[in-house]
């Protein structure tokens, strides 16, 4: 089943856009920042913004390379050590 399924939950059908990559990237930015001890597994990622595998897995690569967060031994992703 789609993510935007039904009418109701379609951003298009009220004339709103659809979030890119980018939005998603600066908004979980945003949220480790204001809460430095987040730590948060992609399905967590996934449910918590409603976002679909591949969007999770874009914005989580993105953040890890621009080294802004790093992947546990346990599979979270916690703000990499500002040196």
């Amino acid at each position: 089943m789609a993510r935007y399924a039904s009418p109701r939950n379609d951003p298009n059908a009220a004339g709103q856009p659809v979030p890119t990559l980018a939005h998603w990237t600066q908004l979980i930015r945003t949220e480790y920042l204001e809460m430095p001890g987040l730590h948060l597994t992609p399905a967590q990622v996934r449910r918590l913004w409603s976002l679909d595998d591949t969007t999770v897995e874009g914005v989580l690569t993105a953040l890890v390379a621009a080294g802004f967060l790093r992947c546990t031994s346990s599979g979270a992703y916690v703000l990499a050590a500002r040196r």
